[in-house]
């Protein structure tokens, strides 16, 4: 999805920003995120409510203009029917919405939306097909209604409220069943020409290697995600390597039941195999910051997802591939890896904030 600039609504005539017009002096300093963040401060103080919708829950929540969550409230995904979808997502506006003054929603979920902002062109998790969700809602909700891709908000949220604060640079990894990624650029939420960057997941880093479910063979994902992770230890276990009794004992001696979730806990536990298996996937993890640091140039990587409870055991060894690999390396400044800090709350977030602040124009 392509997030429009605070000051333009998705899918209106083109506006040039009130944060744009300000004197030459400010505009520098908006360059380095100072006039922009100032620009977030004076705006819109209203609440906003977030939804993340994911492949078998609703979460939602009401967000001040801090980022703070002052009530929350979940639903089960009702399978693949968009009118369903759409039904659940007014019950949980109406739910929230009361005793608070709800000024805009924002959704978040996983898939590509249009550069206009209103159209869902395709959800992996749900049976939206060029769904015109954004319409459909605002004329159900009578309020501002902002669709973004879940890693777009989850990247939106640590730039403005955790990991990454300050930083006018961002990319932000999610590690988790796959990889997913999001750029926040001087500003600005950037999706590319036709709103479909940020899959980093699927770059090649190994030519001829495992098949991905894109069809193509050695993406990162393959080598960096908690799928990856869970099938190496798999076929560590399904060798009778005597490194992995833990493992197996962990399962009750079932080597397909080892997934990622079990590696990560066996580590954090203090098993060397896990270990040595989470460290790999670190390594691969730092690669494909380097290629990508070679590509964006940004100040600082925010890593998050599910694999990230592992904590620096995964962090730390990403950052000295990420240093071995890095071009120019020696000569060039060297962008941050962090791990990030809202966790699984960050598309919710995120959701709110970008449609309050998107939304601002119209009050």
């Amino acid at each position: 999805m392509y997030a429009p600039p605070p000051g333009e609504q998705a899918g209106s005539p083109r506006r040039s920003a009130p944060w744009r017009r300000r004197p030459a002096a400010y505009r520098a300093r908006a360059r380095h995120g100072e006039g922009f963040r100032e620009h977030l401060r004076l705006g819109r103080k209203g609440l906003a409510i977030g939804i993340d919708i994911g492949g078998t829950k609703v979460a939602a929540g009401v967000v001040d203009a801090e980022g703070r969550i002052l009530r929350e409230a979940r639903r089960s995904t009702p399978g693949n029917d968009p009118r369903a979808v759409e039904r659940v997502i007014v019950e949980l506006v109406a739910e929230l919405g009361q005793g608070h003054r709800i000024w805009s929603v924002g959704i978040g979920a996983a898939g590509w939306m249009d550069l206009d902002g209103g159209t869902v062109l395709f959800s992996p998790h749900l049976a939206w097909r060029n769904e015109p969700l954004r319409a459909n809602l605002q004329r159900l909700l009578r309020r501002p209604v902002l669709l973004a891709n879940d890693a777009d908000a989850a990247a939106w949220a640590e730039w403005r409220f955790g990991a990454g604060q300050g930083e006018d640079r961002l990319v932000c990894i999610t590690l988790g069943t796959g990889i997913g990624g999001a750029m926040v650029m001087d500003g600005r939420v950037e999706r590319g020409r036709f709103g479909v960057a940020g899959e980093f997941g699927h770059q090649v880093i190994m030519p001829g290697g495992h098949r991905c479910e894109c069809g193509n063979r050695g993406c990162w994902e393959q080598y960096a995600s908690g799928n990856a992770l869970g099938r190496e230890a798999r076929l560590l276990a399904s060798a009778n390597s005597p490194m992995a009794q833990d493992l197996l004992t962990a399962v009750g001696g079932h080597a397909d039941a080892i997934t990622g979730v079990v590696v990560t806990e066996l580590a954090l536990a203090g098993d060397s195999a896990s270990r040595e298996l989470l460290e790999e996937v670190g390594e691969w993890l730092g690669l494909g910051l380097a290629n990508l640091a070679a590509a964006l140039d940004p100040g600082l990587f925010v890593i998050g997802g599910g694999l990230c409870s592992a904590g620096e055991l995964l962090v730390e060894p990403a950052r000295k591939a990420f240093a071995r690999n890095l071009t120019g390396r020696g000569f060039r400044p060297v962008a941050g890896i962090e791990l990030a800090a809202l966790g699984p709350k960050a598309g919710l977030i995120g959701a709110a904030d970008l449609s309050r602040v998107s939304s601002r124009v119209r009050s």
